[in-house]
């Protein structure tokens, strides 16, 4: 990959114009994105490599007795959660980089070429791989060779459509047929953003979406008065919001149910004596004034009192003490997620797993458990991964290939039952110099 110096303007020591110049500048900056392409050429080459030695090594690998998983199933598993821990991504996503990494090797040369000679992004890439991966075999050559000097001039968005309408001429299955297996794998998923914000992604079929979107546009117009101060987005937005917490289907589900949000309020926080953050199950922390109002007024909410020294959980409301256990509430709240490396499943959907096994005389004690969602507690149970709980509830993962990955838990707070510690300092506080003020 090529390195731009600092100084463009040396490059170009015979231009004189500030445009020429900053169209060199432009030049260069072109001239790394050509870089970047080929490193991702390069990447989805040795991603390929990689899993065709990986399928080689599981096919020579014999059935291991009790197995629930065949020798290619494992080898799967293994490689995608192995990459997944390499790249720090999730394991969803290191599949499809390598279905995608399997598609330019074997279905598209083409469009691996130019990746490689820098001609197009790697998100050029992913529109043709995504479109063509439903395309008929024999079709496949006709279909790229159409696309790809679109893919070396238009954006990537004007690319998807270009690509999805030479699609559906070269399918051989019905639209209708596509939908229904499309709508099959509707979705919705929670990311959280910075600054106390988060984003509910629902994918479901156009028409539906349309709906939605039309519906609450609708209330919103209806609300933008003269006084209306939010803009017609953001009233659209809380219209949403509103219908999707207190709105009632047309069968009566949801009528009177509240979601359970678990919130940490630390307790000087709650009197207003500070502003320390609280923190939110599932998303971090939030600032001090949301975090007060949530635990005074909500009874959907979980309130979580702290220690302002030591950290230790003061209370957790008298409503919920006897539901879940003392032990399994710590947990979920040191936890959070599913504790294998990359993988952001909520501890609420998780299984409880004894880092050293029931079986093997592994105790049932919070230094020796941790929370795995099902698919990662199948790959400490199926696979060659191995785990061991470092003190403070760290877990220190070793893969199949002999590679060491480290998770630690998302809070540090002491267990049920810990006494009070004090905090410690390296060195004797000294006495106020004279020109300090005495606070």
């Amino acid at each position: 990959m090529s390195v731009v110096p600092r100084n463009v303007s040396a490059m170009t020591p015979s231009v004189s114009t500030p445009q020429a110049q900053l169209g060199s500048r432009f030049d260069a900056i072109a001239a790394v994105d050509r870089g970047l392409a080929r490193g991702f050429a390069q990447r989805a080459d040795m991603i390929d490599e990689a899993r065709r030695f990986s399928d080689k090594f599981a096919a020579k690998t014999p059935r291991r007795a009790g197995a629930r998983w065949d020798p290619d199933e494992i080898a799967r598993r293994e490689f995608s959660s192995e990459l997944a821990c390499t790249l720090r991504i999730p394991e969803p996503t290191a599949v499809s980089l390598i279905a995608e990494s399997r598609s330019l090797a074997e279905d598209l040369p083409g469009t691996r070429a130019a990746l490689q000679a820098g001609e197009i992004s790697y998100r050029h890439a992913q529109v043709l791989i995504g479109q063509a991966c439903s395309v008929p075999e024999a079709a496949l050559p006709a279909f790229e060779e159409a696309l790809l000097p679109a893919a070396r001039t238009l954006t990537a968005a004007k690319l998807k459509h270009k690509a999805r309408v030479l699609r559906e001429r070269l399918h051989p299955e019905s639209i209708t047929a596509r939908r229904e297996k499309s709508f099959a794998e509707r979705t919705s998923y929670l990311q959280a953003e910075p600054d106390g914000m988060a984003t509910l992604t629902v994918t479901t079929s156009a028409d539906t979406v349309h709906a939605i979107f039309a519906r609450a546009n609708d209330a919103a117009l209806s609300l933008m008065g003269p006084g209306e101060q939010r803009s017609l987005t953001q009233v659209r937005t809380d219209v949403i919001s509103d219908l999707l917490i207190d709105g009632v289907t047309p069968s009566g589900i949801g009528k009177g149910i509240r979601a359970t949000v678990q919130i940490t309020v630390p307790v000087m926080t709650l009197l207003g004596h500070s502003e320390e953050p609280g923190y939110l199950e599932g998303y971090g922390p939030i600032d001090p004034d949301t975090a007060r109002d949530l635990a005074s007024r909500a009874p959907s909410f979980t309130r979580i009192l702290t220690h302002p020294e030591t950290g230790i959980v003061l209370s957790v409301g008298r409503e919920r003490y006897k539901v879940p256990k003392a032990l399994r509430r710590f947990l979920r709240l040191r936890d959070e997620t599913c504790r294998f490396a990359g993988c952001n499943q909520p501890a609420r959907t998780a299984d409880l797993d004894h880092t050293h096994e029931w079986q093997d005389l592994g105790h049932t004690a919070h230094n020796n458990l941790a929370h795995l969602c099902p698919g990662c507690h199948a790959l400490k149970t199926e696979t060659g991964w191995t785990v061991k709980q470092e003190p403070g509830g760290i877990l220190t993962w070793n893969s199949p290939s002999g590679r060491e990955f480290v998770t630690e838990p998302a809070t540090r707070i002491a267990p049920p039952g810990a006494p009070p510690t004090t905090p410690r300092t390296s060195r004797p506080a000294r006495p106020p110099l004279p020109d300090e003020a005495p606070f």
